[in-house]
């Protein structure tokens, strides 16, 4: 028989060899040595195996002793999620490695808009939820030290022993995790210590059991066929599986995989490289069957040689020591020792990260008084308070077993965790997969799971009138019968698992659904969203900005030395000054390095956490034109039919709308046209007639005077030359409009065009008009046609004086630079051109004034096709003081190609 003191020997040397591996590991990597090992995919899909803790060591045996082949369901889940790789595992690594996660939490936290509400809610539940988990490594560890130490103490002792067993157990796993897991404070620096410790003792529990396995087929019952016969002999042989509890074991087991904090730590954040999952989804499913090939053979043979009342947990350690094999029980010991001991240390440094960063540091932010850019080390608060939260969750767990007095099966504990955690799930998979999720959906979800998980899985586990009193699992909460922890609802008669992870994970599912519906996300959110969901499209970090902010390195260098050491941080900030082309000078705080900064600190203290301690030097972040048109595409989507339908409601309402002004400007036209049609048949009419008449006089009348034959033939010469001007004005107006005007471009002074414009319209204008100007402003030089441009200025004041209303008609003409330009407006003292008529002002049949003013309606439209062949622009400007056109010209600051160009 082995001694107990042998047997503390063996653990010491045993937990020394796992020292050494760790410490030789650390050094390596810190070394940069041994990396094809330190980084390799054996190494990753051993240290998966954490899964496989003393639940699946010891508790599997027990677990296929009582129920058969139900133990089969805790391999069954987590294999068929690694088969599926392809689809969510590779999908989280890649978040995980894009967005700078540390934990579950922040992968949550960062998805709904950073929150560190969903952090802090995250972390608290992953918590309770993995205390029963710790407590039962710590009890597992404990019963196997008592079947070892019990020939040699009595009862008393005994139960002395275990209560001093699980203390020193809880103690050296919290040092050994202190010593390995707060080494680095960036979490993204593997820890690579740790990792290859967990590899170790999964190769240990491996061994163990399949040992163990081994001798029960061929040692006890004597082969393969025999020990088939045998568990046909057996009361295991008689499986009568549930659906319903099948499938929920089976869930749940897969939903650990994803949502176990310490689970989540080995696969995304321990992870060095994605391909290793392509090999992990065979490796991995194959290292459950090798574990799960020999339970069913213990437990035939530990029921047949064990006595009547024997713990089946622990057939794997009694059977061995039963028939004197006290190496191999020695061996087996081990791993069940290795199995409970990796899942503590990994669990424990999970978890001290989600606490540090997502409640230590919140809280510190909040209540510290020298903010994040003052002087400090926040690199040691980080650590002890790291530090701290390993030593609190062992002691939780410590504390769960002592109340719990560790007599619940092991397999009935572990789902109790499993059910917990499987609360992440659905904000997990509605935040990777559906861009409509929100953070009031997700922590409705969350919070109404855990509550009823709590009340109906949790508590219960403690058994009556200790947590939960036993008129509450008689009668209901307040006296209700439909709120009874095991028949919730009414719904009576289910597996007490079955009944909680149903309506647990129903209604959390449900109320996240619902919820996010009915709930708009924050712009934050919705960019998050679509990095997540489109995270092979967008792998390249975080979708939010920051604003530039001037002078505020320093007090970012300040702060980053404080979270990642001087060394890290200098280096950064050099990488960073050469990215910027920066030689020998601190890096420009632009949006792109802020954002890098982020995702640095992130690795050390959470995105949630780091995005609040860059928010207090920084400010506020802002939302690129870019990312506005990202999140109105995101929102347009979601709301796509109803968009459709208001859009196209909109564009029918707006087509209409044209149509009316449209057929509206063609009635004008329309009527404008007849006006044409009529005035340029009275125009060509009027001048024919008097020709004609006047023409008739002279050559059929005798006796006509010298003064009347002169007086006659000026009529017709003069009536000739209206005609003439007609003519011209339409032919004009035909050559512009066709592009056929040829322009002669070159420098001219802006003053002599308008000089010359205002001397000839005043001298053909019947109508005296007051010009005001300010030469000095009009000594500008262009590049235009100058006649051209001559002809415009003086059709416009020809206009004003010959259709401003005003008594005493004013024309203010003034010029100035705007940008590029040259503006010369033309401004008079009438009441300016009705509002019905603005928008034909330069149309071609339409006229300024009433039918009884001269002119065919002709002049401002071969003003604009003039402007229009110039570079420039004519509009009418109307502002309620008058008529007011503006001309628009480039200013002479061409270079010789755009003189070219505007020449041809």
């Amino acid at each position: 028989m082995v001694s107990l003191n042998h047997l503390i020997v063996v653990c010491l040397v045993y937990v020394a060899g796992l020292f050494v591996v760790a410490f030789l590991a650390e050094r390596a990597a810190l070394r940069g040595r041994g990396s094809w090992l330190l980084r390799s995919p054996l190494v990753y899909t051993l240290s998966l195996s954490i899964y496989c803790t003393a639940w699946t060591f010891y508790g599997a045996v027990g677990y296929a002793a009582r129920s058969g082949l139900e133990y089969v369901t805790i391999y069954l889940g987590p294999s068929l999620v690694m088969i599926g790789w392809w689809w969510i595992l590779r999908r989280l690594v890649r978040i995980g490695r894009a967005q700078r996660v540390t934990s579950v939490a922040d992968l949550i936290s960062s998805r709904y808009g950073k929150s560190n509400l969903l952090a802090v809610m995250v972390t608290i539940m992953a918590v309770v939820g993995v205390t029963p988990y710790i407590a039962l490594q710590l009890q597992s560890v404990t019963v196997s030290v008592s079947i070892f130490a019990t020939p040699d103490l009595g009862a008393a002792q005994g139960e002395e022993l275990n209560q001093n067993a699980a203390f020193w157990v809880a103690a050296g796993l919290a040092i050994f995790t202190l010593l390995f897991g707060t080494r680095n404070l960036n979490a993204n620096e593997r820890h690579h210590g740790v990792v290859i410790a967990v590899a170790v003792e999964a190769v240990v529990k491996l061994v163990a059991l399949l040992a163990v396995g081994a001798f029960v087929v061929w040692g006890v019952a004597g082969g393969v066929p025999q020990i088939l016969a045998r568990i046909d002999a057996s009361p295991i042989s008689d499986w009568n599986t549930g659906g319903g509890r099948w499938t929920a074991i089976t869930f749940l087991s897969a939903a650990a995989l994803l949502c176990l904090p310490r689970m989540f730590q080995v696969m995304v954040v321990e992870n060095d490289d994605e391909r290793h999952l392509q090999i992990a989804s065979w490796a991995f499913p194959l290292y459950l069957m090798a574990m799960s090939l020999f339970v069913v053979p213990i437990a035939v043979i530990g029921l047949e040689l064990m006595p009547e009342g024997a713990n089946p947990d622990l057939f794997v350690l009694t059977v061995p020591l039963s028939l004197g094999q006290n190496g191999l029980a020695m061996l087996a010991f081990l791993g069940g020792f290795s199995s409970a001991t990796s899942m503590v240390i990994v669990a424990t440094l999970a978890l001290s990260t989600m606490m540090s960063n997502h409640i230590v540091m919140p809280l510190w932010l909040k209540l510290s008084d020298v903010g994040a850019q003052q002087s400090g080390d926040v690199r040691t608060v980080v650590i002890r308070a790291r530090r701290l939260s390993i030593m609190l969750i062992i002691a939780l767990g410590y504390f769960y077993y002592r109340a719990s007095g560790g007599s619940g099966a092991l397999a009935a504990i572990g789902l109790i965790s499993f059910g917990g955690v499987a609360q992440f799930l659905p904000s997990l998979m509605g935040g990777i997969f559906w861009r409509g999720a929100t953070r009031t959906g997700a922590v409705a979800g969350l919070s109404i799971g855990f509550i009823i998980w709590m009340y109906t899985m949790l508590l219960p586990s403690f058994g009556p009138d200790a947590a939960l009193s036993a008129a509450v699992f008689d009668n209901g909460l307040f006296g209700m019968a439909w709120l009874r922890p095991q028949a919730l609802f009414g719904l009576s008669g289910l597996d007490p698992t079955v009944h909680a992870v149903w309506w647990s994970l129903s209604i959390n599912a449900l109320v996240f659904f619902v919820v996010s519906i009915f709930s708009f996300p924050t712009p934050l959110e919705r960019l998050q969203g679509a990095q997540f969901v489109n995270v092979f499209d967008h792998s390249s970090g975080p979708a939010h900005g920051w604003a530039a902010s001037q002078g505020r390195t320093e007090d970012l260098m300040i702060m980053s030395q404080r979270i990642l050491g001087a060394d890290e941080a200098q280096a950064f900030f050099a990488a960073q000054a050469l990215k910027q082309g920066l030689v020998a000078e601190p890096p420009a705080p632009t949006p792109e390095f802020v954002q890098a900064l982020e995702r640095e600190l992130a690795a050390s203290v959470g995105a949630a956490t780091a995005n609040a301690m860059i928010g207090q030097i920084i400010g506020g972040q802002v939302i690129s034109v870019q990312d506005l048109m990202a999140v109105a595409d995101e929102s347009a989507q979601i709301l796509e039919y109803s968009s459709q339908l208001e859009t196209k409601s909109r564009q029918l309402s707006e087509t209409a709308q044209e149509l009316g002004h449209a057929n509206e400007k063609l009635m004008q036209l329309s009527l404008q046209k007849d006006n044409f049609l009529s005035q340029i048949s009275h125009e060509l009419r009027t001048p024919m007639t008097s020709i004609r008449s006047f023409s008739e006089i002279l050559r059929d009348m005798e006796g006509l005077t010298p003064a009347e034959k002169t007086r006659y033939a000026s009529i017709i010469h003069s009536e000739t030359i209206r005609l003439t001007r007609l003519l011209d004005d339409l032919l004009d107006l035909s050559v512009l409009e066709n592009g056929q005007v040829s322009l002669n471009a070159q420098r001219v002074n802006l003053y002599d065009v308008i000089e010359q414009a205002v001397t000839t319209a005043q001298a053909s204008s019947a109508r005296q008009l007051e010009i005001r100007r300010k030469a000095s402003a009009e000594e500008v030089m262009v590049y235009t046609d100058s006649d051209r441009l001559a002809q415009v200025f003086i059709n416009i004041v020809s206009n004003a004086a010959k259709y401003c209303d005003a008594l005493v008609p004013v024309l203010d003409i003034t010029v100035w630079r705007e940008e590029a330009n040259v503006v010369i407006a033309f401004r008079d003292n009438g009441s300016g051109v009705p509002v019905e008529g603005q928008n034909l002002v330069f149309e071609k049949f339409a006229r300024l004034g009433n039918g009884d003013a001269d002119g065919a309606g002709l002049g401002l439209a071969i003003c604009r096709e003039i402007i229009t062949r110039l570079g420039g622009q004519i509009s009418y400007v109307p502002d309620g003081g008058g008529a007011r056109f503006e001309v628009r010209l480039k200013d002479l600051q061409f270079d010789d190609e755009t003189k070219l160009n505007f020449a041809v």
